[in-house]
C-alpha cells in the first residue's frame, strides 16, 4: 500500500486563497447614470462597508452562476460605490440586479492614486466617459480634505449631454466647493446643451490649463488618453506629473495568475495607477 503524502498549504497561500474568496454584499441603492452606466451602492451584509479602500483602488464584484470582474471604486464612506457599464455578459447581468440582492465582492486590489504626492498640489482631473469613474474615488477625497491641496479644475468629455455621469454633482455640487471649476464638453451637442462641443484633448488644449505646481489626473479610453498626453506634454506637463490608470483583463486580483503582467509588472499589483515616467519604463503591450 502506498501512503500519499499530504502537502499542507503554508500560510502565505492560505492568504492568498482567501484573497481569493468573496464576502457576501448587498445591493442597498441603485442610480441609473446614463443608458448603459449603473451607480451600484454596496454594503456588507451587517450595513457597513466591505473593507476599506484608497482612491483609486480596485475590487473583483461577482455574481453567483454568472462570473466576477474587476471595477474601481468610485466612492467610499459607510459604503462602497461601484459604477458599470455594460459591456458584456457579466455587466450586462449586473444592470439587471435589484436593491437588496445578493453580490460577492472582494478586495480591495491595487495601489491607487499617489494622495500623498498630490497634497499641496493644484490638482487637474482629465476624464472621458466611464473613466471619470476612478477620478471620482480622488475628486471625493479632495473635496473632503479641501485645506489639503490647491485649486481643483476637472476637465470632462462624454459622447453626448446624455452620456455625462454623476450630472448633480457635475453641475450642482462641485461647482459649489471653494476654488473648484468643472469644465465640460460633448462629442455631439443637443438642442438644450449650452457647453462646448469637441473632443477633450482639443478642449484642453483651448483651455490651456496651468502646469504650475499641478499634479493631473488622467482617465478615459485609450484613444484620448493617447491625444491628450501629446497636449499635456506641449503645455509643459512632466511625466511625472501626470497620472493615469490602465484597464487589463484582471482574473486573480493578487499577481498569480498573470493576465495583467506589462513585463514584470502586473496591473492588479502595481497599478491600476502609473505615472506617465512609469509607463514610459515599461515594455510597449497595453
Amino acid at each position: 500500500m502506498v501512503r500519499e503524502t499530504v502537502k499542507w498549504a503554508t500560510s502565505e497561500e492560505i492568504k492568498h486563497i482567501n484573497a481569493l474568496v468573496p464576502k457576501k454584499a448587498k445591493i442597498i441603492k441603485i442610480i441609473k447614470e446614463t443608458l448603459d452606466i449603473t451607480t451600484f451602492h454596496i454594503s456588507s451584509e451587517n450595513g457597513r462597508i466591505p473593507f476599506d479602500t484608497a482612491p483609486g483602488q480596485l475590487v473583483m464584484l461577482s455574481l453567483l452562476g454568472v462570473g466576477e470582474g474587476m471595477f474601481s471604486v468610485t466612492n467610499a464612506g459607510d459604503h462602497l460605490e461601484i459604477s458599470v457599464k455594460k459591456t458584456g455578459v457579466l455587466t450586462d447581468a449586473l444592470h439587471e440586479v435589484v436593491e437588496g440582492q445578493t453580490v460577492g465582492i472582494r478586495g480591495a486590489y491595487g495601489n491607487g492614486f499617489p494622495v500623498d504626492f498630490c497634497r499641496g498640489k493644484n490638482l487637474l482631473f482629465i476624464a472621458g466617459g466611464i473613466g471619470l469613474a476612478p477620478v471620482r474615488s480622488l475628486i471625493h477625497h479632495a473635496v473632503k480634505r479641501r485645506d489639503e491641496f490647491g485649486s481643483l479644475h476637472l476637465i470632462y468629455g462624454s459622447r453626448s449631454p446624455a452620456d455625462l455621469v454623476y450630472k448633480t454633482e457635475l453641475f450642482e455640487t462641485w461647482p459649489a466647493v471653494s476654488d473648484f471649476k468643472v469644465s465640460l464638453t460633448v462629442d455631439h451637442g443637443d438642442d438644450e446643451w449650452q457647453g462646448n462641443v469637441g473632443f477633450v484633448p482639443a478642449f484642453v488644449e483651448q483651455i490651456q490649463p496651468s502646469v504650475e505646481n499641478t499634479a493631473c489626473i488622467l482617465c478615459g479610453p485609450p484613444i484620448m488618453i493617447k491625444y491628450t498626453l501629446g497636449v499635456l506634454d506641449s503645455l509643459g506637463f512632466s511625466p511625472e506629473n501626470i497620472f493615469t490608470t490602465l484597464e487589463m483583463r484582471m482574473k486573480c486580483g493578487i499577481g498569480k495568475c498573470g493576465r495583467c503582467n506589462i513585463g514584470s509588472c502586473y496591473v492588479c499589483l502595481d497599478g491600476p495607477v502609473f505615472s506617465l515616467a512609469q509607463l514610459k519604463c515599461l515594455p510597449n503591450e497595453f
